[in-house]
C-alpha cells in the first residue's frame, strides 16, 4: 500500500514540475500533454506493486482487466457508465438554476454564442446539439488515459482495501484520489476561483461523490472497464455548462456541474438509487 502510494504521488508531482518551474502554471506550452501524462501516475503505481513487489499469477483477474464471467457480464454497467454522466450533469444544471447558482440560455445559448465569437455560419442551436453529442462520440478517446488512472485507483487499490469494508473503502479511494489531484488543483485547475486550500477540499470532495459512483460500478460489475468509461465521460462532459449557460454569468465550478455541490447532492441521489439495486457483487477483497 505504502509503495502504490508513494509510487502514484511522486510520479504526479515529478510529471507535473514543468508547471510550477515554467512560472506560467497551467498556461505552460503542452500543459494539455503533461495533464494526460499525470493520468498514468495510478498505472506506474499498479505496476510497482503487482509487477515488482508481488508477482503472482491473477493480477489481471484481481485489478479488473479480465472478468471471470467474460465482456458481456459487464456491457450493461458500460452503457450506463457512458450515458450516465451527461445525465448527471443535466441534472445538476437543472437543481443548479433552480438555487440560483447557474443561469441557463436554452433559447439563444448567449454564453456558447459568446465563446464562438459569432464566427460561425451555423445556427448555434446547431451547435449545441453538435458539442451534446460529440460528448457521447469523442468521449471515448478519453476512457484511454481513464483508464490508466482507473487500474489503479479502482482495479488496485479498492480491491486492496476492501478488507476495511466496502463503503469505508470506496469513500478513502475517493479522497486518497482528491489529494492525488493536488499538484494541479493548487495551481488553478478545475477551481480557479477559490483560494488554494480550499481547492484541494473542493477536489477531495468531488472524487469522494464520483469515486463512490465507480466504485459501486466496479463491486456490481466485478470490472475496472465501466469505471474507465464512467471516468472518461465525466470528463468530456465537463464542459457542458459552458455550452447551456447564459452570458453576463461566470460559471463557479464550486458551485456548478458535476464538480461543484450540486453535482455532489445530484450524485448522492443517484447512489442512492444505485443501492436499490439487487446486490450481485462478486468482487471481495483478499
Amino acid at each position: 500500500m505504502v509503495t502504490f502510494l508513494v509510487v502514484t504521488s511522486g510520479a504526479a508531482w515529478l510529471i507535473t514540475s514543468p508547471l510550477r518551474f515554467s512560472g506560467l502554471g497551467l498556461r505552460t506550452p503542452g500543459a494539455g500533454v503533461i495533464l494526460v501524462a499525470m493520468m498514468l501516475a495510478p498505472t506506474l503505481g499498479t505496476l510497482a506493486v503487482v509487477g515488482v513487489l508481488r508477482r503472482r499469477p491473477g493480477t489481471l483477474r484481481f485489478t479488473g482487466v479480465t472478468s471471470e464471467r467474460g465482456v458481456r457480464s459487464w456491457l450493461p454497467w458500460a452503457v450506463l457508465a457512458w450515458l450516465g454522466p451527461i445525465v448527471l450533469v443535466g441534472l445538476s444544471l437543472v437543481l443548479g438554476a433552480a438555487v440560483g447558482v447557474f443561469h441557463a440560455d436554452l433559447v439563444s445559448f448567449s454564453a456558447f454564442r459568446e465563446v464562438l465569437g459569432g464566427r460561425s455560419a451555423i445556427p448555434v442551436q446547431t451547435l449545441v446539439l453538435i458539442q451534446i453529442a460529440e460528448v457521447l462520440v469523442v468521449g471515448w478517446i478519453n476512457v484511454i488515459p481513464a483508464l490508466a488512472e482507473e487500474w489503479g485507483w479502482r482495479g488496485w487499490l479498492l480491491p486492496a482495501l476492501l478488507p476495511l469494508g466496502r463503503w469505508p473503502a470506496i469513500l478513502l479511494v475517493g479522497v486518497v484520489w482528491g489529494l492525488w489531484h493536488a499538484p494541479i488543483v493548487l495551481l488553478g485547475y478545475n477551481f480557479p476561483l477559490e483560494p488554494a486550500p480550499l481547492r484541494v477540499l473542493l477536489m477531495v470532495g468531488f472524487c469522494v461523490a464520483t469515486g463512490s459512483l465507480l466504485g459501486w460500478l466496479r463491486l456490481r460489475s466485478d470490472s475496472v472497464w465501466p469505471c474507465a468509461i464512467g471516468h472518461g465521460f465525466v470528463n468530456a462532459a465537463a464542459g457542458l455548462p459552458i455550452v447551456l449557460a447564459a452570458a453576463g454569468h461566470p460559471i463557479d465550478n464550486a458551485t456548478t456541474g458535476l464538480l461543484g455541490w450540486t453535482g455532489w447532492v445530484v450524485m448522492a441521489l443517484a447512489l442512492g438509487v444505485a443501492a436499490l439495486v439487487p446486490r450481485q457483487t462478486v468482487l471481495t477483497g483478499r
